[in-house]
């Protein structure tokens, strides 16, 4: 765990969603709410270096196509949060930084 957002994409999806405790944000470069949830993304990684935090870029060709046919994605951004290969919650649209901070305590207190 690094304190920063890693670059999801097929090669290392599964050491995300196999991470005791994984955050992975999927957006594109054309959303703004995308871009706007990279600061908040950014800043709680900082806050919580124990958790893996990533983005999959979906627009990137070639990089993250195991990962379209695994999700089906109508909104973006989606956050998932893993632990153990276990999908625990999916939250759909930007989260503001209290709601991801409560989401990240429900899910990984043991972590924090």
């Amino acid at each position: 765990m690094s304190g920063t957002v890693e670059n999801v994409n097929d090669e290392n999806y599964a050491e995300f969603t196999q991470s005791q405790a994984g955050v992975v944000a999927y957006g594109i470069a054309t959303c703004e709410p995308c871009k706007a949830y990279d600061p908040i993304l950014e800043a709680s990684a900082k806050d919580h270096a124990t958790i893996r935090f990533g983005k999959a870029k979906m627009h990137v060709p070639g990089k993250c196509r195991n990962i379209k046919k695994q999700h089906n994605f109508e909104t973006y951004p989606t956050t998932h949060f893993y632990a153990n290969g276990t999908l625990l919650e999916t939250k759909e649209g930007k989260l503001e930084p209290a709601e991801l901070t409560a989401l990240i305590s429900k899910h990984f207190a043991q972590n924090l």
